[in-house]
């Protein structure tokens, strides 16, 4: 995935990517990376757990903001199955720049007029 970051960064999309194992992360050495020590096959968390799965996912769009050094890992500090997960907020900006950014997308393939 590190290679495939690096390719989309060059064209100036910042990426992050998320990782459960870390020791590729440190071999590979994304631009931007968040890492969890959870299952194989569950990047995002346990089936169904919207809330868990959310908090991921703003988690690292904020790596997309505070991460400053290329290569740099931040290890998230939830653990599997144990965790409250509706408090992280999300990052301002975010979530209005991707429904916008989607809607110039399906605009340009026809799927929203």
């Amino acid at each position: 995935m590190g290679l495939i970051q690096r390719e989309i960064e060059r064209a100036g999309i910042p990426t992050v990517g998320i990782s459960i194992v870390r020791r590729f992360s440190e071999k590979v050495k994304p631009p931007r990376t968040v890492f969890l020590r959870w299952p194989f096959g569950h990047p995002l968390g346990e089936p169904f757990n919207i809330d868990q799965q959310r908090t991921v996912l703003l988690e690292a769009f904020r790596a997309l903001y505070t991460i400053e050094e290329p290569g740099t890992i931040i290890d998230l500090p939830y653990r599997w199955r144990k965790d409250e997960y509706n408090s992280v907020k999300p990052v301002e900006g975010v979530e209005c720049y991707l429904v916008k950014k989607y809607n110039e997308d399906m605009t340009i393939k026809g799927g929203v007029s």
